[in-house]
């Protein structure tokens, strides 16, 4: 009789769970479409403004740009940006989430700001990438990140305004130039040395590639697609043999 009772309360619990997973995913579902409904307006707003804006002012002050001149020095640079842009599109998207991701595009300074913090506060809460929780920390995160950066812009001109001339100063100005290197370095150390087999190959390469072809540096997206390839091939080798660890 115990052993019947037992088997149906653990029949119960399990299904309590089964609803309660089915449901988290409902809700998951319907925040997703919201999130997608409102980034795509603001996505779109922020596109006409940017848009808008320049040319209002050349209306208003009577000096519209010869559009000639515009769209050759538009396409001049587009050649250069809409590959980087494909490139960050696929390689943040998944690790942001879709919130997240909107917000970062919206706000800007991906690399040196909202992915540092996204990943900082995923490792800490140990949520896996592709799951809600990951969605749920990168986008407080990247949100929380946005909003202190407005602060402290904020309270940087009004306070370092004084020391501009010696921040200016051309002795200062190399460290400035590598900050974001600076910290890339620092958040990639720990996965270099949980991978340390593999990660050696293709940093070691990549550096030979801009010590011998200094051009190169220049090109970081063709660089990022090409070294990371390399580099999710290698990790697969290592995975199939077994000496990931």
């Amino acid at each position: 009789m115990m052993e019947k009772l037992t088997e149906k309360m653990e029949k119960t619990e399990n299904k309590q769970v089964f609803m309660n997973e089915e449901e988290k995913q409902t809700w998951f579902d319907r925040y997703n479409a919201g999130v997608h409904r409102q980034g795509r307006i603001w996505l779109l707003g922020n596109l006409i403004l940017l848009l808008l804006v320049p040319f209002a002012l050349g209306m208003i002050l009577h000096k519209m740009p010869n559009m000639n001149a515009f769209l050759k020095g538009f396409f001049n640079v587009a050649i250069i940006y809409f590959p980087s842009s494909l490139v960050e599109y696929l390689i943040y998207v998944p690790m942001l989430g879709s919130g997240a991701s909107y917000l970062s595009f919206i706000t800007g300074n991906l690399s040196n700001l909202k992915i540092p913090c996204a990943i900082n506060a995923r490792e800490m809460a140990g949520a896996r990438t592709g799951t809600p929780e990951n969605e749920i920390i990168s986008t407080l995160s990247v949100a929380t990140s946005s909003l202190v950066t407005v602060v402290v812009i904020a309270l940087g001109v009004m306070l370092l305004s004084p020391l501009h001339g010696v921040f200016s100063s051309p002795a200062l100005q190399p460290a400035f130039e590598n900050v974001v290197p600076a910290l890339f370095g620092a958040l990639g150390l720990k996965y270099f040395i949980k991978g340390r087999k593999f990660a050696a190959i293709p940093l070691v390469l990549s550096s030979l590639i801009c010590v011998l072809v200094p051009s190169l540096i220049a090109s970081t997206s063709v660089l990022l697609i090409a070294i990371g390839a390399f580099t999710i091939g290698i990790a697969f080798l290592f995975f199939k043999k077994g000496a990931l660890n």
